[in-house]
């Protein structure tokens, strides 16, 4: 199997080379950036299939950068995971809002950074599955890990898609948020419940111009239900 490759942006050398050396001793293949210019550079000669990306960058923002990748075409499924000393819930709530993957505060743990990435990838890679899973005119290609309404594209990032995959494949029953997080996240990964509130808002947005943004309802006090039934 081919190494999985991370790209680093951090701009202070040493904390960089702690993450580079940590992900290469875990099996990756790393290569790094020092600022978003680099960052760029990085991307036109190969894409990645991850990258980290510090909050606080010389020339403009991580979380500009991300928004950025996320409106762009070929890179709005890239995951990232943005890294932080910010640790209020706002900062995370708009690293998430920005289309980031997950958001990891500093200082954290080599093990524990390593344990997101991957779940990371996990959420983002293929599945061995080859079922089309349909709503109307709404179908997910598990085998394409590709999301559409008739004969247009629904552009979703990997944690959007596998919120969709598991809500369609389990209609009408109400989830709760931590259900959600055990069952899409994995129930060994550390993910805050407000992360859900972000990626269903988010996952509202994408369905929303073809209207199927009703069909992902909240259920106050209880949670989340995938369903074209309507209760009050």
């Amino acid at each position: 199997m081919a190494q999985k490759q991370i790209l680093v942006v951090e701009d202070e050398q040493p904390i960089r080379e702690m993450i580079a050396f940590g992900l290469r001793r875990a099996g990756f293949d790393v290569r790094e950036a020092e600022d978003c210019r680099t960052a760029r550079a990085a991307l036109v000669d190969r894409r990645p299939d991850l990258m980290l990306v510090d909050w606080m960058l010389p020339d403009n923002s991580g979380l500009e950068l991300t928004r950025a990748l996320k409106r762009e075409r070929d890179t709005r499924d890239l995951p990232i995971i943005m890294l932080t000393a910010r640790a209020e819930e706002i900062d995370k709530v708009a690293g998430l809002d920005s289309g980031a993957d997950d958001y990891v505060t500093k200082p954290f743990s080599p093990r524990e950074l390593i344990a997101r990435v991957n779940a990371v990838l996990r959420r983002s890679g293929p599945t061995d599955e080859n079922e089309t899973i349909r709503f109307d005119d709404l179908t997910l290609d598990r085998a394409a890990h590709r999301v559409m309404v008739g004969d247009n594209g629904v552009p979703l990032g990997p944690t959007e898609y596998r919120l969709l995959e598991f809500f369609m494949t389990h209609p009408e029953r109400v989830y709760s948020r931590e259900q959600l997080l055990d069952r899409v996240w994995g129930g060994n990964v550390y993910v805050e419940e407000r992360t859900i509130d972000v990626h269903i808002r988010r996952l509202r947005r994408a369905l929303e111009p073809h209207r199927y943004d009703h069909l992902v309802q909240t259920v106050r006090g209880a949670g989340y239900r995938f369903s074209a039934r309507t209760e009050r």
